[in-house]
């Protein structure tokens, strides 16, 4: 009797985490379920710039597929995923905070804050960086707020 309750609580415990896997890429800036259209998260963080990654090193982290542009950014990011993961699913920044939609986003368009990558997005003449830089504050408060109306 209690293999039999073990079992169901492990079975309960993994379609738990199945479901919230589920949901967490659902609410992802995607491509091809790649975050950040195959850009380094680490990169933005060690080279200061957005790197493209390679489909050779590559890692998931629960439910999302990154790519790196180097092993030792990988291993980097292997250790301490929710450091380099960017804020918001990879959504545009500015859009969420503006207006709490999830707006796609040019991956070299971006900002560090407060070790935090916040991504942008940047077309058509409107890099929405730049607004952002205007009422950073404000706007980053806004965004957190969607975003967990998003999430929840």
């Amino acid at each position: 009797m209690k293999k039999i309750v073990t079992i169901l609580a492990l079975f309960f415990v993994v379609s738990g985490f199945a479901q919230n896997e589920a949901k967490r890429v659902s609410q992802y800036n995607l491509e091809n379920k790649i975050a950040i259209q195959g850009f380094d998260p680490v990169a933005y963080f060690k080279q200061s710039k957005a790197i493209k990654g390679k489909k050779e090193i590559a890692t998931t982290y629960q439910g999302v597929l990154y790519y790196f542009s180097s092993q030792s950014n990988k291993d980097a990011f292997t250790k301490n995923p929710a450091s380099y993961e960017p804020q918001f699913g990879g959504w545009c920044a500015y859009a969420l905070g503006s207006s709490g939609d999830k707006v796609d986003i040019n991956p070299e368009t971006f900002k560090i804050l407060v070790g935090k990558l916040y991504l942008f997005y940047n077309a058509y003449f409107n890099n929405t960086l730049k607004s952002w830089n205007k009422d950073e504050v404000n706007l980053k408060k806004k965004a957190e707020t969607n975003w967990k109306k998003i999430i929840n």
